[in-house]
């Protein structure tokens, strides 16, 4: 297996996120991705790789030209407004709710931060860009390196900021750049006919679903935390099956709080079983670990052991797959679940 790890993933490491009224540090920190690639290292699972140049063609034809635009110059703009803005991550205050217009840029920068995001606990901070623009290059390159001929079954973006909540033009839950997404969109541009996304972060993928959700081409599957009572509540639930050509090509599986690994793993095989049914070809999985027991933020109760028989059960689909890492905030134990997935499908 290749691990695309992101050099620069540190950059992006906010202040703090609004939560219930007031700062917080973040849940979202560096270490994250440093604890994964020493239980690699420890296990001597993979073989670790830099991305190549992000291709940036590929990402706009996921991602809307104007938001990254905005993600790309943000952090300069939010300086030229004060120079003591440097002392502070930017967070949005204001969103254009029902009944406001989406379709034009304002020129103010704060009025520009609430339209291309959903929620106030997402810091854009001065390394940002060049953080999720390494971690998209890493997604691709994972992507590019299953599919050429001679290549690996499985490869990995190891990457932060995650990406599954981003959408086609917006930010939100620790995302900017959805890497999931992109992976899907490199496998099908390297001859990949129908490729399948398989999310069983604790929280639902909304970015991949938003952007995938008219596409026949794609199927989006996601185990998460039943949406009436988890982020990101406005969408994830079951009868959101995809629209237009993507019609039946969503299946949200969503489950109540404090779910174990039998009722998880029942829902998990149910998603298989439609991916086997789409007649998918390549496969990516948004793996987050948020479903472990100990998650400060989640509300599954998954074992640092039940991530073997994860690995395993992906595995058992039989298609080259690239993973991508999503959430899971019990940073200490991050790494070794993350290894375990990886350890079980390697088999």
């Amino acid at each position: 297996m290749l691990i695309f790890h992101n050099p620069v993933h540190h950059k992006h490491a906010g202040r703090h996120e609004m939560f219930r009224g007031r700062l917080v540090p973040c849940h979202e920190t560096p270490a994250r991705q440093e604890y994964v690639l020493q239980a690699l290292r420890q296990r001597g699972i993979g073989e670790l790789r830099a991305p190549s140049a992000p291709d940036m063609d590929l990402i706009g034809r996921v991602h809307a030209p104007r938001y990254l635009d905005f993600l790309a110059g943000a952090w300069q703009e939010w300086i030229a407004l004060d120079p003591a803005n440097a002392e502070f991550d930017v967070l949005p205050s204001i969103w254009p709710v029902r009944g406001f217009r989406h379709d034009v840029s304002p020129t103010n920068f704060a009025a520009r931060v609430g339209l291309f995001s959903f929620d106030s606990g997402c810091p854009l901070t001065a390394g940002t860009w060049e953080a999720a623009l390494a971690g998209a290059a890493c997604a691709i390159d994972a992507a590019r390196a299953v599919t050429a001929a001679g290549g690996p079954r499985a490869a990995m973006a190891l990457t932060r900021p995650p990406g599954h909540h981003a959408g086609p033009d917006f930010f939100g839950g620790y995302c900017f750049l959805n890497n999931a997404a992109l992976a899907a969109q490199a496998l099908r541009e390297a001859g990949a006919a129908r490729v399948a996304v398989v999310d069983v972060d604790y929280h639902h993928g909304n970015g991949t679903q938003t952007i995938f959700y008219e596409r026949g081409d794609v199927l989006t599957v996601s185990v998460h935390g039943d949406p009436t009572t988890e982020y990101p509540f406005y969408l994830g639930y079951a009868d959101e099956r995809g629209q237009g050509a993507g019609a039946q090509c969503n299946l949200n599986l969503p489950l109540p709080a404090g779910t174990g690994f039998a009722g998880w793993t029942q829902a998990l095989q149910q998603g298989l079983d439609a991916v086997r049914a789409f007649g998918a070809d390549a496969l990516v999985v948004a793996l987050g670990v948020d479903t472990y027991e100990g998650d400060p933020i989640s509300r599954f109760k998954l074992r640092s052991e039940d991530y073997l028989e994860v690995g395993r059960l992906l595995a058992g689909l039989g298609l080259p797959a690239v993973f991508t890492l999503e959430g899971g905030y019990a940073v200490a134990e991050v790494g070794v679940n993350v290894a375990n997935v990886l350890q079980g499908y390697a088999g």
